[in-house]
Parts: structure tokens; sequence; C-alpha cells
């Protein structure tokens, strides 16, 4: 079965996508007649060496993405996976040398196809007496032994594009750019792996893996690696595929040791995540560290692709500080990275969080009765949550994820375990404050981030009183935050409903000689009689709202717990 694609046909894929990056780029231009991108400003290069690119289209954004200034003057792009014509290599050619540049560089990735083609195409402008040097970038350092064809060309030929642009920008002579980048080119190698293949529009894969495999050492065409290994972590491939490059016996390796300084390249093969890349970045610099290699500069992103491969390469380049400015020159090409000319290695990565505020000492806690009674609150609290968490999953299942007790339970082990820590704080401010920090951190999920909300402010009318009608202010402080980030109103079946309903009554605190447990015994029931009321709305916030309300016929979860838990502060302050 074909892979699907996002293409008007298979034939012309390849010119519509070159259309669409020129479409979209005032600095480029095509060439009519052919499958040819050029600087829009070719006339700017008079006197100066030229520098043409490219091969099958695929791989994007090489090789168009990197034209540019201080980069390459113009790419020859065939169809996928197919070398360019000859006539149109041959066209180009011509245009960059009408336009008075005093030669041409062709940088060409070490396939065969691509050394016949460009190679006949200079020999055709050479008879023309047009000035043109090739240079032929192997990097590929899979194979053990040199095969007779020489290693295949992949990323680093990204750095070469940016080493030449840099030369030719500073004016350096055709034959010097040519000599210096072939100099340059022995210095690195690149080392790709890939979960999966990729597939030309129109056809098959190209090779199929098990689910527990990789594939070490494949092309940027699809083609097989030199073996197959079996699934690991990102660390682990990583280190593995740094052992391979850097092996002494092995015939294509690179040759950095401890102390060497790199340009590290990370590059995504088309379908890798960027969470996975920003993961693999990440090991590339430990493991480069950990072996004593300096990483001068890292470059992190999509530079070659191989269509939709889900896989990445990783490129090393030995530098010193003459090759790192040729790096860190300027250039307009659209899709080489902005990085800063600063060493990796030796950079302070993190700083210092500021500390917590310093909280005014707990003045109620005098003879501890008080914060006993929190702490009794608090065991009740979290024995009903335990208790409820298959209940609560099963409610959750027809209208979220089916973890609601799960997440309830983990705030109550959070508790219980704090509680071991040493007595709570008998100041309810305090007391709200803390448990806010340790259901957000621990808790997890919406529930957490709403009632760490809730109990954050909550705890503000209660540092100056601690009166019923401060308690009362303090429910209306919290509801009044749920609602405001968290978007939901009474109705909306959520755990608002439950405390909504409560808040309602507990109005009656702010009147004069209101009794305590009276309102809260009427606070509760009204709690629970909106919870079970949830079961016959329809959802307008959360996960359930995204439900079909035909299958929401049980109360919403989130309002059952939030019942539960003012059932148990209440069962506590009545015994």
């Amino acid at each position: 079965m074909t892979s699907k694609k996002l293409v008007n046909s298979v034939a012309g894929c390849a010119d519509d996508a070159l259309a669409g990056l020129v479409a979209c780029n005032p600095n480029l231009q095509l060439l009519q007649g052919h499958r040819v991108a050029l600087r829009s400003d070719l006339d700017s290069l008079k006197g100066r060496v030229a520098l043409l690119s490219g091969g099958g289209s695929g791989h994007e954004p090489a090789h168009a993405g990197f034209i540019g200034k201080g980069m390459l003057t113009g790419v020859i792009a065939g169809a996928v996976f197919t070398s360019p014509a000859v006539g149109s290599i041959l066209a180009a050619i011509r245009a960059v040398a009408q336009a008075g540049t005093v030669g041409t560089l062709l940088i060409v990735k070490n396939y065969t196809g691509d050394r016949l083609n460009f190679g006949l195409a200079r020999e055709q402008a050479r008879a023309e007496g047009i000035p043109v040097e090739m240079v032929v970038i192997g990097d590929d350092s899979a194979f053990t032994v040199l095969k007779k064809a020489g290693r295949r060309g992949l990323c680093g030929t990204v750095l070469i594009h940016k080493v030449a642009g840099a030369l030719a920008e500073a004016g350096v002579g055709l034959e010097e750019i040519a000599k210096q980048v072939n100099v340059v080119a022995k210095a690195m190698g690149t080392l790709g792996v890939s979960l999966s293949s990729c597939s030309v529009p129109g056809s098959k894969p190209t090779f199929e893996l098990s689910a527990d495999e990789v594939e070490l050492g494949l092309g940027i065409h699809g083609e097989a690696g030199v073996r197959r290994i079996k699934m690991a972590t990102a660390d682990e491939i990583v280190k593995l595929m740094l052992d391979h490059m850097t092996n002494t016996t092995n015939a294509s390796h690179v040759p950095v040791q401890p102390g060497s300084s790199v340009v590290m390249m990370v590059n995504n093969l088309g379908g890798l995540s960027f969470l996975e890349l920003g993961i693999i970045a990440d090991a590339t610099v430990r493991s480069l560290e950990g072996r004593g290699v300096k990483i001068a500069r890292a470059l992190v992103g999509t530079f070659m692709s191989a269509l939709e491969m889900p896989g990445i390469s990783l490129t090393l380049l030995l530098v010193d500080e003459p090759l790192l400015k040729l790096i860190d020159a300027e250039t307009t090409a659209a899709a080489w990275p902005n990085v800063a000319a600063v060493s990796i290695t030796g950079r302070k990565r993190s700083r210092v969080a500021p500390a917590e505020p310093q909280e005014a000492p707990d003045s109620t806690a005098a003879g501890g009765s008080a914060s006993k009674r929190m702490a009794l609150v608090l065991e009740r609290v979290c024995s009903t949550l335990l208790g409820l968490e298959e209940h609560l999953n099963a409610l959750d299942r027809a209208a979220g994820d089916g973890d609601c007790g799960t997440t309830h339970s983990r705030a109550a082990r959070a508790i219980q375990e704090w509680l071991k820590e040493g007595p709570p704080p008998a100041s309810p401010a305090q007391l709200l404050s803390k448990l806010s920090v340790l259901l957000l951190e621990k808790m997890g999920g919406s529930s957490g981030a709403l009632y760490g909300l809730f109990l954050t402010a909550a705890a503000q009318p209660l540092k100056a009183k601690t009166s019923l009608p401060a308690w009362s202010a303090a429910m209306d402080a919290g509801l009044e935050a749920m609602q405001k980030y968290g978007k939901a109103a009474p109705g909306d079946r959520t755990m608002l409903d439950s405390l909504w309903a409560a808040g309602q009554e507990l109005q009656a605190w702010k009147s004069p000689g209101a009794d305590l447990l009276q309102v809260l015994t009427k606070a509760v029931k009204s709690a629970e009689a909106a919870a079970e009321a949830t079961k016959n709305m329809e959802a307008g916030a959360g996960r359930a709202s995204y439900i079909s309300s035909a299958r929401l016929e049980q109360p919403d979860p989130g309002a059952v717990a939030a019942a539960a838990i003012l059932r148990a502060i209440l069962e506590v302050l009545q015994s």
C-alpha cells in the first residue's frame, strides 16, 4: 500500500515544492524552464565565486533552504531521490557566469548519479570557457571498511555549504575554496539512525522494521543501514552512535578524542518530533562532554531530511578558531539556524531559583491543639479519598481518561507523607498555602492545578482573621479563582458545582451569631446534592465537554470528590 502524501501529483511534487519555497522567499528566483533556484541578487556577486549544489528532492530544507548571502548561490533539484538533469545543472552554471562571477564551485554529495550529472555539466561548462571546480562530499561514518564508491554524502554537506559560502563572501578564489573545503570534509563524519523507513510519493516504504528494532547507519534515500539494533533509550542509542563514529578501527571514523573541539549537528531526518530532537540533543551534549570533547557550537534542527523518516543523524566536525569563524560568519540563508557564537561547553546552563518567601511565625500554634485538629481533618480527608479511588475512576471512564480517583489518591498519599514530617501549621492561611504547593507538585492534572488555585486564593482572607466571616470570604476567593482560570461556571458539570453550592450556604457565616456546625452541615448537604445533580447536566468545561451528553449518565467524579472532602471535614469537626 502506498503512503499518503499531501501533493498535487507525484510527477510534479518536486516542482511544486521548489515553487512554494521561492514564492515565500523574496531572496530567491526560479530559473525559467529548469528546476533551479537562484539568489535574486545575482548581480551583486560580480567578481566573486558562485556556489551551486543540489541533488534529489525530498531532503528539504537541503539544499534550497541554504541559498543566501554567505552560503549557496543556487540549487539544482531533481525529482524525489533522483539526481538533477545535466541540462539544468549547466543552465545554472551559465546563469551565474552571466552575472559576472569569476568561477563556480559545485558542491556534490557522493552518490553515483550526482557525481555523473554534475561532472558532465562541469565538463561541458569548462568546454565553453567557464571556470568550474567540483568537490564531492562523503561524510558517512557508517561503514567500517571503505567502499569502492567512497563514503556517502550526508548532512555534513550543509557544513561545507557554510564554510564555502563564508570563503566566497570574503572574496577567496575558486581553487583555494575547493582546496579548503576538501580539507574540512575530511575532518567530519555523520551517522544516522531511524525508527522506521520513509516512502517516495506514490510508493511503498523502502524497508520495514520490527516494532522493537531501529536501523543504524542508513542513508538519506531510505536505503537500509549497516545493521539493525534493538530499540533502546535515547542515551543508549546516542552512545552507540558516538562509539561507532569515533572508533579508530572504523575506516570512516571521525578522529575525535579528549580535548578535541567540535561543531555538533543533530539533524532531524524528517519525521522526528521536536520533543525527541531535544532529548537526543541533550544526550549528545552529555555524552560528548563526558568523553572530554569540547562542543564549540551545537546545531539542532532539520537540515537534511529523508522525507518523513522518523530518525536523526549526528554530525561531528573537528574545528579550530579559523574554521569556527567561517561557521559563525553571517548568512541570510533561511534554513541556517541563528546560533550564538559561544561555546556550548563551559557555559553556565542554569541559574539558582529564587528562594521561597519567608513566612511569618505561626502565632496560632501555641499548645498545638489547633495543629492537632488540622492533622485529624487532613487524615480523614485522605482516608476518604483513598477509599473512593476505584469509584471515582469508574465515574471518570465515561467522560474522561479514567484517572480521577487515581489523581485524588495521589494527592491523599502526598498529604499523608507530608504529615509524617511533622505537625501541620495551625495557622489556616499557612496550612492552605502549604497544601496548595503540595498539590500543585504532587497531585498533577487539571485537578491539582484547580485545587492549588482554590487554596492559594482562599488563604489570602485568612491571613488577617480566622473568624467565620473570614472563612466564608476564603471560600468566595477560592471559587472566584477557580472560575477565573478554569473557565468553568456553576452548571458546567465540574467540581465547581459542589463547591459553589457549599459556598452559597457558607454565606450564612457572615451573619452575627452564625453557628459553625449548623451552617457547615447545610453546606455539605448542598454540595452532595449538587454533585448528584451533575449527572443530569451537559458538560461545559474540562475533558467531559468534548463527550456527547448521551454518554454522561453518572455524576461528575470531580464534584463527587469535592463533596466527599467537605463531608470528611464536617465529620471530624462534629466528633
